[in-house]
């Protein structure tokens, strides 16, 4: 329910894309939005009000003289209580009003005479040649200088059957979008470095070590960065989770693999803070077979030897350059004694400790923040709130 609370005026526009915003309406309401329609004439050739209205469960309106409206201001009433003005799909007629100023229809109007503390979000959706008309791109930076913000367009297969850019964002994108709207930017600018999930040590091509870190936690903390408008890298073990939206993401499998891929990733770029929310492996299998291991016997036994992984966080604090380095701790028992003492080990600012087993492959999750100060604990909560606990707490310190 990340948008209890919040009224959001949902403003559609003439495209095929407006079949979308059917879903991205539920998709809105389930996370607890209060979602109000509105329709230009264009966009009631693609879908009805009525449509509209089941799915948001409010009145639609198309019309600016709309006499259900007491005072026939529908401009004025539908958006003073509201908390964001979302148009989708935006077209690029409609991009020209908004770039312009014109007031021609309710839907116009109401962008217009919106109060100047109520953001305006578009999506864009149109024919590839439409949006890289010139005159489209010259409506465009006029909309984003008046502080309008554009999610997207996304590159991909238009309706008309054509490929490029313009294809509107996906619902689940443009929510995505929407919620990082009204999180604080404590992060804008800064470039992340984060690892999540387990790694996988081979035994033979078709066997392995692993964990049971389901990297929830990891990605949870990625997505909470960039609402907070950090460039996120997330490096990441073996998950069946689909990337955050707006991160990049590197897969890997082996903690060799994870070290290699975080000591590359700081050579390309510098950054701000690395998060080590990974649950590493601290062996792998020295003797690997390159060949599936068969049982021959009953008491045929393979013996397996171990050498030790690189110590990932260890190696980015020590650099000369090391970025703001956050470890994360995952014991059994004696979580206060252990990672205090594993953060001094790894010398590094900021540790997060955790029951492990409580916490792998669960929805909710209890922190501890070890610091040169002591400790302080987050109480149990669902991932996205600690991750985002977290994310401030990370906040302050590189701000300090």
């Amino acid at each position: 329910m990340r948008l209890a609370g919040k009224k959001i005026v949902l403003g559609l526009t003439g495209g095929i894309a407006c079949y979308k915003v059917a879903e991205l309406t539920r998709a809105l309401g389930k996370a607890g939005a209060q979602v109000q329609v509105v329709m230009t004439q264009a966009a009631c050739q693609f879908i009805t009000p009525v449509t509209m209205q089941a799915l948001s469960g409010n009145t639609v309106f198309t019309d600016q003289w709309d006499a259900r409206i007491g005072n026939n201001m529908p401009h004025i009433d539908l958006t003073r209580d509201a908390d964001a003005i979302v148009i989708a799909p935006c077209s690029t007629d409609f991009l020209f009003k908004l770039a312009h100023g014109a007031c021609d229809d309710l839907l116009s109007t109401l962008c217009i005479a919106r109060p100047a503390h109520i953001p305006l979000l578009v999506a864009p959706a149109m024919n590839v040649e439409m949006w890289q008309n010139p005159a489209t791109q010259r409506n465009v930076a006029l909309c984003r200088a008046d502080g309008i913000h554009l999610m997207g367009p996304a590159a991909g297969e238009q309706a008309c059957g054509e490929t490029g850019m313009g294809r509107m964002l996906e619902p689940d994108q443009l929510l995505s979008e929407i919620i990082a709207s009204f999180q604080t930017k404590s992060l804008l600018g800064q470039h992340l470095l984060i690892t999540a999930g387990p790694t996988f040590e081979p035994i033979d091509p078709v066997r392995g070590i692993t964990n049971l870190s389901s990297g929830k936690m990891g990605y949870a903390i990625a997505q909470a960065a960039w609402e907070a408008g950090a460039q996120v890298t997330l490096i990441s073990g073996p998950t069946a989770l689909a990337t955050p939206y707006g991160v990049k993401r590197v897969q890997v499998q082996t903690a060799q693999q994870m070290h290699d891929a975080v000591m590359a990733a700081l050579k390309q770029q510098t950054q701000q803070a690395f998060i080590a929310v990974a649950a590493v492996a601290d062996w792998r299998v020295a003797n690997a077979s390159t060949q599936k291991l068969k049982k021959t016997g009953e008491h045929d036994t393979p013996v397996l030897q171990f050498a030790q992984n690189p110590d990932i966080l260890a190696s980015v604090a020590a650099l000369p350059d090391a970025p703001y380095c956050v470890g994360f701790a995952a014991e059994s028992e004696n979580l206060l004694e252990y990672a205090a003492a594993k953060r001094v080990r790894k010398n590094i600012p900021l540790l997060v400790g955790n029951i492990g087993h409580q916490t792998f492959g669960q929805d909710d999750n209890e922190l501890v923040l070890f610091d040169a100060q002591g400790a302080t604990q987050l109480p149990r909560a669902d991932k996205q709130t600690l991750a985002i606990a977290l994310i401030q707490e990370l906040a302050k310190r590189l701000h300090a």
